[in-house]
């Protein structure tokens, strides 16, 4: 016999047996879980925007006042050497 086909008389075997007693109140329980695993997500999702927008603007501050593609002025000028 294939294994594929054990699966199967094994699934169908627990598909035919009586089914177990669901707890009361399952669904609720369920549904109010998931409830909140949503409310995290999104709550988590702003933040990430949130700090990514500091981040961006952050940074734009930052080049605006130092310019960093400007070249620094050189601290010393070369030896005069002319007669």
């Amino acid at each position: 016999m294939r294994r594929q086909d054990q699966k199967e008389d094994q699934v169908r075997r627990m598909l035919d047996a009586p089914h177990p007693q669901v707890p009361a109140g399952l669904a609720e329980r369920a549904a109010e879980q998931g409830g909140r695993m949503l409310r995290r997500r999104r709550a988590l999702r702003v933040l990430v925007m949130f700090v990514l927008c500091v981040a961006v603007v952050a940074f734009t501050v930052w080049v605006v006042i130092a310019e960093p593609w400007q070249v620094p002025p050189t601290e010393t000028t070369p030896p005069l050497d002319g007669q």
